[in-house]
């Protein structure tokens, strides 16, 4: 008998999130949906819950705390770090405010988010985080992506070192680095390009890993990845 789960998903708005939390929920899980923005299908979902906060904010994450408490008794058994934040612009004139941003998003939130996560996550736990094949050393790296790449980047080495923290705990860590997935965020960096693979199927394979990949992998990166960009 299949075992209903509960994930939290961020970054729900759009996209690959936005599907991925339609999928899971569709399959019968428990789904928090966390976006600044909350499209009407999700709301109108029995499985999915939704709060509409700037994960960027940590007073606001706080919310997220409180949801584990009251409506899930205190379990999470995945957690989904999908949402990014996205710069496109020459290095020499990113201010250190933006830079700064694109780090709350990618980096200091998913650390912030599983911090608040971890004391619910028993074994057999999986935290999934989504970067890019621009984090991957040694990739094809592209001009104006400075901040954004190397946050990336960041959040490899962070999961790589959660998975050693945590093993004795039983949660699993892994990162699923993507290549060029046909969402809005695809356009904003190379406008005009035609990505091989749909949201809703680069959501399939996530969905899948996020619930089984833990069996097989900790502290490992996947590059999910049949083009470049």
């Amino acid at each position: 008998m299949k075992q209903n789960k509960n994930i939290i998903i961020t970054g729900t708005s759009r996209g690959i999130g936005y599907e991925l939390a339609l999928l899971l929920a569709h399959e019968g899980h428990q789904v928090l949906a966390l976006s600044r923005k909350t499209p009407q299908t999700l709301i109108d979902n029995e499985n999915i819950s939704c709060l509409a906060i700037d994960i960027s904010d940590f007073e606001q994450l706080n919310q997220v705390e409180k949801f584990i408490h009251t409506v899930w008794d205190n379990k999470v058994d995945c957690v989904i770090h999908n949402a990014g934040s996205l710069l496109h612009k020459p290095f020499e004139q990113i201010t250190a405010v933006e830079f700064e941003q694109v780090y709350k998003v990618n980096v200091f939130a998913v650390a912030e988010l599983t911090k608040i996560c971890i004391p619910y996550m028993k074994k057999g736990s999986h935290v999934v985080t989504i970067s890019s094949m621009g984090g991957i050393q040694g990739s094809m790296k592209f001009a104006g992506l400075a901040a954004y790449s190397s946050s990336k980047g960041a959040v490899i080495t962070l999961s790589e070192l959660l998975a050693e923290e945590y093993k004795e705990q039983g949660v699993a860590f892994n990162v699923l680095a993507l290549g060029s997935v046909q969402t809005e965020m695809l356009q904003e960096a190379f406008p005009g390009y035609e990505a091989p693979i749909s949201a809703k199927g680069m959501a399939e394979y996530i969905a899948n890993f996020a619930l089984t990949g833990n069996k097989y992998y900790n502290g490992k990166v996947l590059q999910v990845s049949s083009t470049t960009p």
